[in-house]
Formats: C-alpha cells, structure tokens, sequence
C-alpha cells in the first residue's frame, strides 16, 4: 500500500468544544473498540458523528473559522486497506473493514484513524 497526501474538503467544517474539566477522562465506545479522552482533548461533531481528538492532535490539525466551528487544515496521508483489521489511534483502537480509508497525519502513518470509503469521498480530495 502506498499512502497518498490528502486535504480536508474546504466546506467540511465540524463543530468541536475542548474538556476543559477537572476529570480524570472520559471512556466510549466507538468504532467496536473503547476509545479514551482526558481532559484538554476536543468533543468534535463531524456531521453528525461525534467523537474525541486529542489536545494536541486537534491544535495541530485544526484552526477556527467562526465560535465553535473549525476545519481541518493540515494535509493527511491515506490508503486504502487491502483486508480487514483495526488500526491503534490516540484515542483507542479503531476497527477497519476491506476498502475503508487509513488515515494519518503524519506521512510516516502516526496519528492515525480509519474512515469508511464513503465518509472519505464525501470529506477529503488530493492534495496535489
């Protein structure tokens, strides 16, 4: 597989509010595994799918555009998977099916994530 740079779409904005709580984290399931966020990370609402970014993943990746509203700035580098499988994010472990997208933001594949083939046509295009 060779991974291939990406950008967000421009009018693919999500709506995100960061856990400044005193709390000693937050345990989901999501994507058929238990996913972790600890105070300082950001709850995000990516059109209707609501999930946690880490603190600093999201300060890296993200910049406002209007109160509360932000876009995905930073490129990214995906493939598509050739079998199935599940992927380890900072949050968790993400579960993988044939032809869904591997997504990092890193071109080394660190910070990574999966997204189903038609959530990524639908949210990102090359970056040539």
């Amino acid at each position: 597989m060779t991974r291939q740079r990406f950008r967000r779409r421009p009018d693919q904005a999500v709506t995100a509010v960061q856990l400044r709580l005193d709390t000693e984290g937050l345990v989901y399931r999501k994507w058929g595994d238990l996913q972790r966020a600890q105070a300082g990370d950001w709850l995000v609402d990516n059109g209707g799918e609501v999930y946690t970014v880490s603190a600093e993943s999201f300060a890296a990746t993200y910049r406002e555009v209007s109160p509360g509203r932000f876009v995905k700035s930073a490129p990214v580098w995906a493939e598509q998977a050739t079998r199935a499988g599940s992927v380890a994010t900072q949050e968790g472990r993400t579960h993988h099916a044939v032809g869904d997208w591997l997504v990092s933001n890193q071109p080394d594949g660190g910070d990574a994530y999966a997204v189903s083939a038609e959530r990524f046509a639908q949210l990102y295009e090359p970056d040539d």
